[in-house]
């Protein structure tokens, strides 16, 4: 594996490390907003559970690309 591939799969690793950071706490934020139960805390709900999906979405995508690094595909 070139040095260029190792160096973009550190890069895009060191991403989804923070993606999974960052979901671990949208998810905290969603259990807090669910256990409070009002209608406010329900909308901060609704939008903490799209982020989450959204998020999940955006490790999944980090995930295949850093696949395909590690196999040696560049497209």
């Amino acid at each position: 594996m070139s040095d260029i591939n190792q160096e973009k799969i550190t890069i895009w690793k060191q991403k989804l490390a923070k993606l999974e950071e960052e979901y671990k706490d949208i998810m905290l934020k969603r259990g807090e907003a669910m256990a409070m139960g009002d209608l406010r805390e329900n909308a901060a709900f609704q939008m903490l559970d799209e982020d989450a999906v959204t998020w999940r979405v955006k490790i999944g995508e980090v995930k295949k690309i850093i696949a395909k690094l590690e196999n040696g595909q560049t497209h």
